[in-house]
């Protein structure tokens, strides 16, 4: 059997800009995708924070090194320039794997600077 579990997060990633013209997807720091082990594509699961509201897309990668995350096409709806964001991806594992399972998760702080990392 196989479990579905957290594989990452990147907790209080704050959103830096949107562009509703775009086709879609969540822009994030490459860097900050490298962090969470989180490939260009993947889906994920959003939180706002600042609204409650949560959303899936996938993730593309952005400037490395620019802190940025970007709501685009219909994402841009979901959030504003401002709004702390929970960014989660998740695996499947086997039964025994997921009764040790620890994932990886990445609090940001100003700037989206990585402030804390665990399950490394």
């Amino acid at each position: 059997m196989l479990i579905h579990v957290l594989k990452s997060k990147l907790h209080r990633a704050c959103v830096t800009g949107g562009s509703l013209n775009y086709e879609g997807s969540l822009g994030i720091d490459r860097d900050l995708m490298d962090a969470a082990g989180l490939v260009p594509y993947e889906r994920i699961l959003c939180g706002n924070m600042a609204n409650g509201q949560r959303f899936e897309t996938y993730a593309i990668p952005s400037r490395r090194g620019s802190g940025s995350i970007v709501l685009n096409g219909a994402t841009a709806h979901r959030g504003k320039v401002g709004d702390l964001l929970t960014i989660m991806s998740f695996t499947e594992v086997d039964e025994l794997t997921a009764k040790r399972w620890k994932p990886r998760v990445i609090v940001l702080g100003k700037r989206n600077a990585v402030l804390k990392t665990r399950g490394i």
